[in-house]
């Protein structure tokens, strides 16, 4: 099993660079001991970057996530057993936990203000959307939910991630609010994501640890997808790279 370095807390989110061992090569992939690159799943893309050896350097095109961690690799194939040293484009990483924090925030005022679930998103790095049902909003609504995710984003509210016991989480917040009903009852086991004050639910992504690293964000399309279903769609400002 490949040791997933960004999960433990916050601060694990901003390792940009580490060193693995090659436990498995095949075909254009490598599987490592350990890694901070983030695999494709849960509506946020995966990380890049490069995989540098002793001899030799390949860039990371892909990480997925299946049976095992597969690097995806553009060039040369490093063997099993070799020690890799890895990095991540930290441009890109940084811009994504971005958009992760702020769709928690969307997502939970929308949950507030209207009772509606996230039922699926998408982020990409410099656009992300969000599906809620059951919603109907109109412009006049939406500016002020707008307002209201840029007046908390300003408030620099802490982002922690910690581990907890499913039961835990079920006693203190509302199962519907972040799709508890939807996880398998074997799932005991939970990492939980909390925005101060705001949002808390699991969640096995990459956040920032604070939320004035976000900037502003905009809201640049509402959709209609039927049966009740709306997609926003925002945009973010870019604030100095950390």
């Amino acid at each position: 099993m490949t040791k997933m370095l960004y999960m433990s807390d916050s601060e694990s989110n901003y390792i940009k660079r580490f060193e693995a061992e090659v436990t498995k090569a095949k075909g254009d992939y490598v599987v490592l001991d350990q890694t901070a690159f983030y695999p494709l799943g849960g509506g946020q893309p995966s990380d890049v970057g490069y995989l540098e050896w002793d001899g030799g350097k390949a860039r990371v095109k892909e990480v997925l996530k299946k049976s095992v961690v597969k690097h995806i690799l553009n060039g040369h194939i490093p063997k099993v057993g070799t020690r890799v040293w890895g990095e991540l484009d930290w441009e890109l990483r940084h811009a994504h936990m971005r958009m992760h924090t702020t769709q928690h925030i969307i997502s939970g005022l929308v949950y507030d203000r209207y009772g509606a679930r996230t039922v699926g998103n998408q982020l990409y790095s410099d656009h992300s959307r969000i599906d809620f049902a059951p919603l109907k909003i109109d412009q006049e609504s939406l500016n002020e939910l707008e307002s209201a995710c840029n007046e908390l984003l300003s408030k620099n509210l802490n982002i922690s991630i910690y581990e907890e016991d499913r039961s835990v989480l079920e006693a203190r917040i509302d199962k519907r609010r972040a799709n508890l009903d939807l996880l398998p009852s074997s799932v005991k086991r939970l990492r939980i994501v909390e925005v101060e004050g705001v949002d808390v639910g699991p969640c096995a992504g990459t956040h920032v640890r604070n939320t004035g690293e976000i900037g502003t964000m905009k809201i640049i399309k509402l959709q209609n997808k039927g049966k009740e279903t709306v997609r926003i769609t925002y945009e973010l400002t870019y604030p100095l790279a950390v």
